[in-house]
């Protein structure tokens, strides 16, 4: 069936069950979940049809509200905190692929620019790190303890304050959308190009091998959710820029909305990043095979999560409300 003809068919129908949303007496509750159930069967059809038009994203949001409408004076199951990080957040990361892998292109580029241009020219690591961090490190090479940054603090103190930053920079990045993509960016890569030079810094003194067997411990959880509040800033950046079918307030609103959820989900995340930084990092003498397999399980959880799980949910599902119905 043409477009045109699928929306000319329904189009009466979904006005009227549009009206009925803000109106509770209009239907009755059992005539609201039937035209519901149509409506989602319509978004399925949609979705296999027509997956990058306009009718599509219509009829999910419409879906959204009805599934929110409808099932919002309903008790909530005890497993709701378990479905929440289970489905909830991954279907909904999953819809957002391509900005996740624009904030992840966006930071590596900059970090190539970083390493390539302490390689051009050392002085470079002190513009980016300051004068201060550099004599310091330098100072802690010559003592044969390149990380000896990290033996400044107990690890408690440390565990907080790193945390504590973290979790503002990487929300600070996502609010930052709000004036449009361009500050989530500019952090994307500012911060990518910061650890890039530190990067360069390090292996043009000898110690590269050894720092970032060290440094990629709490590293791999602490950039890449890092980079997933960068794509949730440029989610609620696109959603001011580019509101679509939606007026320009439901589209910040749905943007923030996401974009909050997906921030979220990097809490738990910065939360091992800060405890592997204080507590495991700081053993500057660990065996290389052993951080080794901290990192290289630290990245399947992270790529498991954010990219193998969500594509695997959407293929299985065509909407969340599917997942919820099962």
């Amino acid at each position: 069936m043409r477009e045109a003809a699928f929306i000319k068919k329904n189009k009466e129908r979904w006005i009227s069950f549009e009206k009925a949303l803000t109106k509770s007496n209009v239907l009755i509750p059992d005539k609201l979940a039937d035209l519901y159930l149509q409506l989602v069967n319509d978004l399925s059809y949609a979705q296999t049809y027509y997956p990058k038009s306009k009718t599509t994203l219509y009829l999910n949001d419409l879906a959204r509200k009805a599934h929110l409408s409808i099932y919002k004076n309903k008790k909530e199951s005890s497993n709701r905190i378990i479905t929440f990080w289970k489905y909830e957040i991954p279907f909904l990361i999953g819809n957002y692929q391509k900005d996740l892998l624009f904030s992840f292109i966006i930071f590596f580029i900059s970090f190539g620019i970083g390493l390539f241009s302490v390689y051009q020219n050392m002085d470079f690591a002190r513009v980016i790190l300051g004068d201060g961090y550099v004599d310091m490190t330098l100072n802690n090479i010559e003592k044969g303890d390149p990380m000896g940054v990290y033996h400044n603090m107990s690890a408690s103190v440390m565990f907080l304050d790193i945390t504590t930053n973290n979790i503002k920079v990487g929300f600070t990045a996502f609010v930052g959308g709000i004036f449009t993509p361009i500050i989530p960016i500019f952090m994307l890569f500012y911060n990518g190009e910061m650890i890039g030079s530190f990067d360069g810094f390090l292996i043009q003194q000898g110690v590269g091998a050894r720092a970032n067997s060290i440094i990629w411990i709490h590293g791999v959880f602490e950039i890449f959710v890092i980079i997933v509040c960068g794509a949730a800033g440029i989610i609620l950046g696109k959603s001011v820029l580019f509101p679509k079918t939606f007026t320009r307030l439901q589209s910040v609103q749905k943007g923030f909305r996401d974009g909050m959820k997906i921030c979220f989900s990097t809490v738990p995340f910065f939360i091992c990043a800060g405890f592997l930084e204080s507590f495991v990092t700081r053993h500057s003498l660990m065996p290389i095979p052993i951080a080794i397999g901290i990192i290289i399980i630290s990245l399947c959880i992270i790529v498991f999560y954010y990219i193998i799980y969500p594509k695997n949910l959407h293929k299985k599902f065509n909407s969340y409300e599917q997942i919820s119905k099962n």
